[in-house]
């Protein structure tokens, strides 16, 4: 199958036409798929380990300094979890969404081939035209959707070969790295998980460092050249996603969302707020 027929697969999944906004829909599990009508601001998100693939339009994806503009046919590879900012930049929108499953590229791990050592470092996001064999793999993995004993039998072995096509493709070197326990890029990934789990909390970087086997030197070098980020600066970025988070439910004020989150000063909150977003806190809370 060639991404003409998978774009026309992906379109008949929702269930109506909505030309005002966005629409999002979860056919099968870890497979997503979003429309947009109009092209968007950026927004500012983590992005946890997933493959998007355009079927329509263009988005442009941000890691620090480096912008990663995408058309129809390509994918983009996230490997760990990475504050971006991104955008819609041409409509009509159209992408899968696959999360990506650690444990399942593990379980490969000892059938994978061992590969040369790149010309370039791998990079934790990376662009990369999407192959047939891999459109092949999403769509029949989409064509299960709504068959639910095919979906039950087939799906999980449909998934295990989309898995495998991104690992051994030439943008999933950081995949390989990944699942191998001795890496760098396996520390700060198990560093990411404590920072989300407990970004509340103020960071004591060493010791964050000795938790995954590194020096701090090695640790600071290593993390931020996989997230584009320092660890503090990457707590900070959390934090203020939660924010955010909770400011739009409409439920907290935001001195108590600030707290929530693990500021001591709301002062400071609504500059790192007003900084990150473009808007001060206050702007992000609905009308009654």
């Amino acid at each position: 199958m060639n991404l003409v027929d998978l774009a026309e697969l992906a379109a008949r999944q929702f269930p109506r036409l909505n030309a005002h906004g966005s629409q999002y829909v979860q056919p099968l599990k870890s497979l997503g798929i979003l429309r947009h009508h109009h092209p968007t601001s950026f927004e500012a998100a983590i992005y946890e380990p997933v493959v998007i693939l355009i079927l329509q339009g263009r988005k442009e994806t941000v890691l620090g300094t480096h912008s990663y503009p995408m058309q129809v046919g390509e994918c983009l590879l996230v490997s760990h979890d990475l504050p971006v900012i991104a955008r819609v930049t041409k409509t009509p929108y159209l992408a899968l969404i696959f999360n990506v499953e650690l444990d399942m590229l593990r379980d490969l791990y000892e059938a994978l081939p061992e590969s040369p050592a790149p010309a370039a470092p791998s990079r934790s996001l990376a662009v990369h035209r999407c192959d047939a064999e891999l459109v092949d793999a999403f769509y029949r993995y989409l064509a299960l959707a709504g068959r639910q004993t095919d979906a039950a039998v087939l799906g999980p072995l449909v998934s295990r070969e989309v898995h495998y096509r991104l690992a051994t493709a030439p943008f999933g070197g950081m995949l390989r790295n990944l699942i191998r326990r001795d890496s760098h890029a396996s520390a700060i990934a198990r560093a990411i998980a404590q920072l989300r789990r407990d970004f509340r909390s103020p960071v004591e970087v060493p010791g964050l460092a000795r938790s995954v086997g590194m020096s701090p030197s090695s640790f600071h070098k290593h993390f931020k050249a996989i997230t584009a980020s320092s660890p503090l600066q990457y707590r900070k970025g959390l934090q203020l996603l939660e924010a955010r988070r909770l400011l739009r439910a409409g439920a907290l004020s935001v001195s108590t969302a600030a707290f929530e989150v693990g500021y001591e000063s709301a002062a400071q909150f609504s500059r790192d707020y007003t900084r990150k977003f473009g808007i001060s806190p206050k702007h992000d809370i609905p009308e009654v």
